[in-house]
């Protein structure tokens, strides 16, 4: 059941969504008769909103190019939906994101009503999203020619910075974007090293379309592609350590993005553990936590860190036993 208003309004959605769309086919949308249909074109011409063609029994109609539309009606689920994306856009690492979503969320606060208007400030004042936070910036302009290059399968050139690296140019056939743990990723075919690669986004200087077609492997998996890349990104420290249980074992207790783990060839036993890492007292630390037996190849300051973390435990087991003599 439609009322009046809500077909009207029906009428400007429609022609929003389409380029042009006939007065019989909004007739059959809408449930009612060709000139009902005329009288609600003229009822949105009233309001300003410029509707032109229609005319003739089968006139098609349309919105003037470039038009701008009044603020759109949100419900409460849009409205809850709308802001949750625009606060959780805020945690992607985009380096335009702050001032476009406090843009966007001051537009849309002020046609709201002010239940929802209630509702949304609410949410703003006390929602957190603590596993969004972002380590590295990417700009928006080079994840929108990076993802549409991917949509298109054309290459592009990226001026790209690596580890501790000069600038390269480089040609990239781009099979898609990654968001994951506090960083953008672009999975690829890379030219330069006729390999794939995967490309940290905040890295990337510059990045233009290419003229280049591609096709994309079937059924490639690009967030797959980088969790396991993510251990072996260079880092300060490179990190190999003999863990004593069988690849099974291993496997259920080393996050894949932890490390890269390797059956040692004839040794059931032995599994090795690959990753690079800024950080040796944390990789200690995650180390111990483990509950295997384990052997560092490299670097031996992975074992100096190793004793810091046995002095911390040692510390804390004698504070907390003279707590308990108290």
């Amino acid at each position: 059941m439609y009322f009046p208003t809500t077909r009207v309004l029906t009428v400007l959605e429609l022609l929003q969504s389409r380029a042009r769309i006939s007065g019989p086919e909004l007739a059959e949308r809408l449930e009612v008769d060709v000139r009902t249909i005329r009288r609600y074109v003229t009822m949105l011409q009233s309001m300003g909103i410029p509707v032109q063609g229609g005319r003739g029994r089968y006139g098609a109609y349309h919105l003037r190019p470039g038009f701008k539309l009044p603020p759109l009606m949100f419900t409460n689920d849009e409205a809850l939906a709308l802001t949750l994306g625009l606060f959780a856009a805020r945690k992607l690492g985009l380096a335009e994101a702050t001032p476009a979503v406090e843009g966007v969320a001051a537009k849309v606060e002020r046609v709201l009503p002010l239940e929802l208007r209630g509702q949304m400030q609410a949410l703003q004042n006390t929602l957190e999203f603590q596993s969004l936070n972002a380590k590295g910036v990417a700009r928006a302009e080079v994840i929108s020619v990076l993802s549409t290059a991917a949509q298109l399968e054309q290459s592009v050139f990226l001026s790209y910075q690596a580890f501790k690296s000069e600038v390269s140019e480089r040609e990239v056939d781009p099979y898609g974007l990654v968001y994951r743990m506090g960083y953008w990723y672009m999975v690829g075919y890379c030219h330069l090293r006729q390999d794939l690669r995967s490309f940290r986004l905040d890295r990337v200087l510059e990045a233009c379309m290419g003229d280049k077609p591609f096709t994309r492997p079937s059924g490639f998996n690009c967030l797959e592609y980088v969790t396991r890349g993510i251990p072996m990104t260079p880092a300060r420290w490179y990190i190999e350590v003999v863990l004593e249980a069988t690849l099974e074992e291993a496997q259920s207790i080393v996050s894949p993005t932890m490390a890269l783990l390797e059956q040692v060839e004839g040794q059931e036993r032995q599994v090795l553990f690959k990753c690079y890492d800024d950080d040796l007292d944390w990789m200690a630390y995650h180390l111990a936590g483990l509950c295997c037996p384990f052997i560092v190849r490299e670097p031996q300051e992975l074992c100096d860190a190793l004793f810091r973390q046995a002095e911390r435990m040692r510390d804390l087991a004698e504070r907390a036993s003279r707590r308990e003599q108290i």
